[in-house]
């Protein structure tokens, strides 16, 4: 697993393509039970490196309801974005992940991860990914039907503030799906 990160950390498969250079973020640990596989950093990730480390981060740990210690201890959650560096602006918000980097490095760092026994799937690049044709149209089918793709995976939305509309509108995410994924991890984490 160290060579491993070491040469994800290394990486440069797409640097002509990043406007902040490449700068994978990414943590695994072979006793990881938790895999969560979200887009790409943002710029504050970007600068600081530790993955989640911003306004979304903090609303995923509020989903998972995990501590910042048991969210950043690696031997428990694993962090896999579908890319590992920054994409870039678009005009909606940032760009989508690198396609380069799932297919590059995620077979070779799940292998390594035999305990997982719980992928969170954020946000439709990660389910499309994933789930292939059985993944759902639209993200809101896709978190509505979490169930479907139980045990191994669990389909969330993107923990952005951007999302707000989203959560607002659907209002059965939060009073019957994050009760659910709550108990799901705690089960992993306490054991």
């Amino acid at each position: 697993m160290k060579t491993l990160l070491k040469d994800i950390r290394a990486c440069t498969i797409c640097d002509e393509h990043l406007p902040l250079g490449p700068k994978p973020i990414t943590v695994a640990h072979p006793e990881a039970k938790i895999v969560i596989i979200g887009q790409a950093p943002g710029t504050k990730v970007h600068k600081t490196g530790i993955p989640w480390d911003d306004p979304s981060g903090r609303q995923l740990r509020k989903w998972l309801n995990v501590s910042d210690e048991v969210f950043y201890d690696e031997r428990l959650i694993a962090i896999v974005p579908m890319g590992f560096c920054y994409p870039g602006k678009g005009k909606g918000g940032d760009l989508p992940p690198r396609p380069e980097c799932a297919p590059q490095w995620h077979k070779s760092l799940l292998e390594k991860m035999p305990k997982r026994e719980l992928v969170i799937l954020i946000g439709m690049y990660a389910q499309k990914y994933y789930l292939k044709e059985k993944a759902s149209k639209t993200l809101t089918e896709s978190v509505k039907n979490y169930r479907d793709h139980l045990p191994l995976y669990f389909t969330l939305p993107h923990p952005s503030p951007r999302n707000r509309f989203w959560l607002t509108k659907n209002p059965w995410f939060e009073k019957k799906v994050v009760p659910e994924l709550q108990k799901q991890v705690a089960h992993l984490i306490v054991g």
